[in-house]
């Protein structure tokens, strides 16, 4: 593929989108995966209630056409030496449309959203549920498959999209007659996408996305008719599920200009995992973006948790599935950006300076939850909270113990990790906005005592759908390839005797680690109703 003027061929480049939480951004990759133009426009999200989160489905659209054209235009080409377009995007945020004229019947549901909490505690604590995890833990006893071992252990999440799509059909009318009449389709961020790009003509996801929405069997690799059929979920209204590498179909020429392969669509952790190269068995990645998510590369098996670890498929290309292990902490950038607002900082930048200029928190604990607590903890009616706050409390202590709070939840992730998954870790790369804080990445890997690697570049997940994009139409060749491609980094080792009078990092912070802990006990149960 490629353009051809006069006789001479003019170079290619692959086009790569991510909508994120907060903003859409679009990179132009060449051959050496450097970005040659780019272009970002904002995510506002919607607050129309306490605990609501949406987006409005038009601002969406409209944001991904206005950053693939900026970014082209940045790069001084033409849409013709577009060889194929890659798309990442947020996971469990969805809406529902029709089917005949395309239009939403509702804005976005965020996966922040926790309009359905309580639907979420009194299925996990219902009979139905107890009966469930009974029946599943005979049937383990006696086939002893992991599937039903998964099965006896489940708990709802707000996170997952079950729940606030049973919200959804029971709260909006239209929703409920199109079902009826065969004229309602589900999506995630992507497939509405597609379905707007190619004008209707693809009703798809892929492996990824719908293994991260609560509904999808990733041991049978399908929609999960089971619990459809336990919560009312009507079948007929999920999309088509496809490989993440797949042509897809083509955008409609009247979008762009010209007709551009769409090659990939991938979940953001899962295309960051691809990005950071985590090809391997025991390969971590880190993203602090917007929240906190760590996976693991379990290989071709899906990895059963008792501590609210969530078995996702990474990637399915050609007939290799490669799953992940995933742990998550909803509120790390959040925190920093709730702290900006109220002035404990002005710009971002300076936290990490902030941080040291102290020599610890002067006690303070901040319990990041603005969004409860998820793995290995999993309350969604936990509150974010400082504790500890005296006279002497200044700035810089509060503005500490923020970015203490994502290192320590760091750590839990981490710890929950190694204990569920028994995988030798082979080597750990974060990325995400969050990870230029070197205050953070430092703290991180005292505490894990493990060396830590940031790449310079860190926007993964537009990476990452790009490679899997280029990889579909040949403009890379083969994965060691893309490894070759990978930027320098910047590495984290475990400080040793860091502080005067402590040899162990780690062992330096037990004391602080556990007033956190108590301080996140504290917090837990919060909003529950008296």
């Amino acid at each position: 593929m490629g353009s051809q003027r006069n006789g001479f061929r003019k170079e290619t480049f692959i086009l790569s989108v991510d909508v994120g939480t907060t903003s859409i951004k679009c990179h132009v990759y060449d051959k050496e995966a450097k970005i040659r133009g780019s272009c970002i426009t904002k995510v506002v999200p919607l607050y129309p209630e306490v605990g609501q989160v949406e987006m409005d489905p038009d601002a969406l659209w409209k944001g991904f056409i206005t950053v693939v054209k900026g970014a082209v235009q940045d790069t001084g080409v033409q849409m013709q030496q577009i060889e194929a377009l890659g798309i990442s995007t947020q996971r469990g945020t969805f809406t529902t449309w029709d089917k005949k004229t395309g239009e939403p019947f509702h804005n976005f549901i965020s996966w922040q959203d926790q309009r359905a909490a309580d639907l979420v505690k009194s299925w996990n604590t219902s009979c139905t549920m107890k009966a469930i995890h009974g029946v599943m833990k005979v049937l383990y006893f006696l086939t002893r498959q992991k599937r039903s071992l998964a099965a006896s252990l489940i708990v709802f999440s707000t996170q997952h999209v079950t729940f606030r799509l049973v919200w959804a059909l029971t709260h909006y009318k239209q929703v409920c007659k199109a079902v009826a009449e065969g004229n309602c389709c589900f999506g995630t961020i992507d497939t509405w996408l597609l379905f707007k790009l190619t004008k209707g003509q693809v009703f798809a996801t892929d492996y990824s996305n719908a293994s991260a929405t609560g509904i999808f069997d990733s041991y049978q690799m399908c929609w999960s008719g089971f619990l459809c059929s336990l919560v009312s979920l009507p079948l007929s209204i999920f999309p088509k599920v496809e490989n993440t590498g797949h042509e897809f179909g083509s955008t409609d020429s009247s979008i762009f200009g010209v007709s551009i392969p769409i090659m990939s669509v991938m979940a953001d952790q899962q295309a960051a995992m691809f990005g950071e190269c985590c090809f391997d068995v025991g390969d971590v990645k880190i993203t602090m973006g917007t929240g906190t998510f760590m996976n693991i590369n379990t290989g071709n098996k899906p990895h059963t948790s008792v501590a609210g670890l969530y078995p996702v498929v990474g990637w399915k290309i050609g007939s290799e599935v490669v799953y992940l292990a995933e742990g998550n902490a909803a509120d790390t950038g959040t925190a920093i950006k709730w702290a900006q607002k109220l002035e404990l900082f002005s710009d971002v930048q300076d936290t990490s300076d902030m941080a040291y200029s102290v020599s610890d928190s002067d006690g303070v604990c901040f319990v990041p939850s603005f969004s409860g607590l998820q793995a290995p903890l999993n309350d969604p009616k936990a509150c974010a909270s400082f504790m500890g706050l005296k006279p002497s409390t200044s700035k810089c202590h509060l503005v500490r113990a923020i970015l203490e709070s994502i290192a320590f939840r760091n750590k839990q992730l981490y710890e929950t990790m190694l204990r569920e998954t028994h995988i030798p870790i082979t080597k750990i790369r974060v990325d995400g906005g969050v990870s230029s804080n070197d205050f953070i990445m430092q703290l991180t890997a005292d505490l894990f005592g493990r060396k830590v690697a940031r790449p310079q570049h860190n926007e993964m997940s537009c990476l990452g759908a790009g490679f899997v994009a280029g990889l579909g139409v040949g403009f890379w060749k083969t994965r060691e390839e893309l490894k070759k491609l990978q930027t320098t980094d910047d590495l984290f080792n475990p400080q040793v005797g860091h502080t005067e009078g402590f040899g162990n990092p780690s062992r330096e912070y037990t004391p602080i680690l556990q007033s956190w802990e108590r301080a996140l006990r504290r917090s837990m149960n919060w909003y529950n109703k008296p």
